[in-house]
């Protein structure tokens, strides 16, 4: 059910963008024709872009300036490398808007003047680097007036004046952005920002917490996923931008060879072999030599691409050049009229001595690359005079590979901000927030303890995520629901159990010790009250944060439920001793007194048969030590102070105070007065004092049972 809902609200979602960007696209088109056609010098192509990013979110935005660049290049060329600034002005209106808002006038002031800087600076430069920016502020009466009035450079005076501009320019937008924003439904202004979703919408508290969950993590998926896309973007743009460029100098080389060979041939066919015989013979003595040079000349000049224009004649050890013609007007240098021989031509020189074509001799850089093409000029025997040389170059390439890649990175540049932020968008609704959001639930269940209602919690929680991702993720998020639910519900009856198992427990000690009450005649209900006494004494001191380390439930739990095996011991002691009216003798008290070594026998024993009953451990220190004193004065061991295990002490208060409220048939029962004096001015000799203190704290709990069972 949830899954078609999400499926259903996110088709409506998408929608609503694609909408949103194509009514932003439409708004930013009309207005930068109509700022072209009416030849004002702002541009109002991002009004769109900054209200849909304030309304619309950073995808939409980003769409709406990408696509509208792209729309108006078709009209002003220039457009298309504006498109990843307008892109970034896009992002930072978004991160505004989610951060800020338009409420305070002040901080809207600033974010437009960081626009406007950002803006004016980025197409100061684009415009000054690349498209003859130069001539633009030359033309501009306003860039003139302030370098004149102020004395700034032209550069500078178009720069600020850029600024200026773009202050307008981006106040009108984020105004119109402002009315928007105020004017929308708050509603719809939710909707749009919690459509894309795959789960329950997440507020910003909850996803401050998922990045604080996950910041000790080493590598996380969203950064994974962008340099795998940015690294990849990168290599593309490097192989496809090198590739252009190989691909655009191999053609203009071949090209251009092409011309040099069709002038070489077409000067091999207009000139007279005789004439040149002679020109070879004689040199410029030759009658023909200034008429043989004219028509090379101007062969040379109607052929663009060759720049030198040779004739040179070989021999074995030298090159002896005949002609020597440019294409272009040269200052006056000394013309060489010697070649010498290098690792170039020399693997040709046979063919060369031969009269055979060879193929083009390339030599120069990148930066001045040069390729020359060899045709030999025949007389009408086949002899060959001498070889006809063009000069083709590919001069400045560095300069074109750096103008090509820096636009080449502009236009492109907007689409890859585009792609990324679509990439980041998706990668965060569909893999980060919801692999979080199941990886800190499932951490919360594991981490937050086992009770059941911390249990019931965490279903809950882990179930109102409602990942519908249609994907592995969505199947993984079931099968953890599915584990969690299991899971707390196991718990439930173990728990069920443990409760049936410790009720079964509580009732064969609460047997054993009114087995071992019944043959004394005057403890009547000593178990009932003492354990009650101990329940108050435990939680007051916990209460009061004394033996913290000590002290939690599951020690309450032992302790209390271990109370009334106390004086277990006394099983082992005869009745004439233990019901005796009188005083004791020595001999008798000593026999009395191995109860508590007796208890400790039994609760020993009783933990080995039982594994794992840990509450017994707690009985058996009660059975043992409730006779100990503070000062070390008491028995079977004489220990003294905390040496003395807890329950132990707190057992020691519990046991006394009954003894002197209760009837004995040697003694009638204290006062509760005379009782709470006793056990107050024994507080650090017989009874632990923190133990005293919290008992007399809770006097009136006391009250209570002692008006139940003694009817004080």
């Amino acid at each position: 059910m949830s899954v078609k809902r999400s499926f259903v609200s996110a088709k409506r979602f998408l929608w609503q963008r694609l909408l949103l960007s194509l009514i932003g696209i439409i708004v930013n088109v009309t207005l930068a024709v109509s700022m072209n056609k009416l030849e004002l010098h702002l541009f109002m192509d991002t009004v769109g872009t900054i209200a849909i990013s304030a309304i619309g979110g950073l995808f939409p935005g980003i769409l709406t300036a990408v696509v509208t660049n792209s729309i108006c290049a078709l009209f002003n060329v220039n457009y298309i490398y504006y498109g990843f600034m307008n892109a970034i002005v896009a992002i930072l209106t978004a991160w505004y808007v989610r951060k800020y808002g338009f409420k305070k006038l002040w901080k809207v002031f600033i974010f437009i003047l960081t626009l406007a800087v950002f803006s004016g600076s980025l197409s100061t430069w684009i415009n000054w680097a690349l498209l003859n920016g130069m001539q633009s502020a030359r033309n501009s009466d306003v860039t003139n007036l302030i370098a004149s009035s102020t004395g700034m450079t032209l550069f500078w005076a178009y720069f600020f004046y850029n600024i200026l501009l773009n202050i307008f320019d981006k106040g009108v937008a984020v105004f119109i952005a402002w009315l928007l924003m105020v004017t929308v439904p708050q509603k719809v202004l939710i909707e749009l920002e919690q459509g894309s979703w795959k789960q329950r919408p997440l507020d910003r508290e909850e996803i401050d917490e998922l990045n604080e969950w996950g910041k000790d993590l080493r590598h996380t998926m969203r950064l994974r996923t962008t340099l795998i896309l940015i690294v990849t973007s990168v290599l593309l743009v490097i192989v496809t931008g090198w590739s252009g460029i190989r691909l655009y100098f191999s053609k203009v080389k071949e090209s251009k060879t092409v011309d040099a060979l069709n002038s070489v041939k077409l000067i091999a066919q207009t000139v007279d072999p005789e004439e040149i015989k002679d020109i070879v013979n004689n040199g410029r003595s030759s009658v023909y030599y200034d008429e043989n040079k004219q028509i090379l000349q101007k062969i040379t000049n109607s052929y663009t691409s060759v720049e030198h224009m040779y004739m040179v004649d070989f021999d074995e050890r030298q090159g002896r050049i005949i002609y020597d013609i440019s294409s272009v007007e040269e200052p006056p240098r000394e013309k060489k009229t010697i070649l010498v021989y290098d690792e170039l031509i020399t693997p040709s020189l046979n063919r060369l001595f031969a009269g055979e074509i060879i193929s083009p001799v390339e030599h120069g850089n990148i930066n001045d690359w040069v390729r020359s093409v060899f045709y030999p000029l025949k007389d009408e025997e086949g002899k060959c005079l001498c070889y006809v040389i063009a000069d083709v170059s590919v001069t400045y390439v560095a300069d074109y590979m750096y103008d090509f890649g820096i636009r080449s990175i502009l236009i492109l540049l907007g689409f890859f901000i585009l792609v990324l932020a679509n990439n980041m968008w998706y990668t965060n609704i569909l893999m980060v927030f919801p692999i979080r959001s199941m990886a800190k639930a499932v951490d919360d269940f594991s981490s937050l303890g086992y009770g059941q209602e911390q249990l019931d919690k965490n279903v809950k929680n882990i179930r109102a995520l409602d990942i519908a991702t249609e994907d592995e993720v969505e199947k993984l998020y079931k099968s953890i629901c599915t584990m969690t639910l299991n899971l707390s519900e196991q718990m439930r009856d173990l728990r069920r159990l443990s409760e049936v198992t410790a009720k079964m427990q509580d009732g064969l000690i609460i047997t054993m010790a009114d087995m071992v009450e019944r043959r004394d005649s005057d403890t009547g209900e000593h178990i009932q009250k003492t354990a009650l006494y101990v329940k108050i004494i435990v939680e007051g001191l916990r209460k009061k944060g004394y033996y913290a380390g000590k002290i939690n439930d599951k020690f309450i739990s032992d302790v209390v439920r271990s109370a009334p095996l106390h004086d277990i011991g006394k099983i082992n002691i005869p009745d004439g001793i233990l019901n005796k009216p009188g005083k004791l003798t020595p001999e008798e008290f000593e026999i009395m007194k191995t109860h508590s070594t007796a208890g400790k026998k039994i609760m020993e024993d009783a933990i080995s048969t039982v594994e794992g009953e840990n509450y017994l451990k707690e009985a058996r220190n009660m059975a043992a030590y409730h006779h100990e004193r503070w000062d070390g004065k008491g028995y079977p061991e004489g220990l003294h102070g905390e040496v003395i295990p807890l329950s132990a002490r707190i057992m020691a208060v519990a046991d006394v105070f009954d003894a002197l409220t209760s009837p004995r048939i040697y003694k009638p029962a204290f006062p509760l007065d005379k009782a709470l004096s006793i056990i107050t001015e024994e507080a650090g000799h017989q009874f632990d004092p923190k133990c005293v203190e919290v008992f007399l704290e809770a006097l009136p709990e006391v009250k209570v049972i002692l008006k139940k069972y003694n009817n004080m």
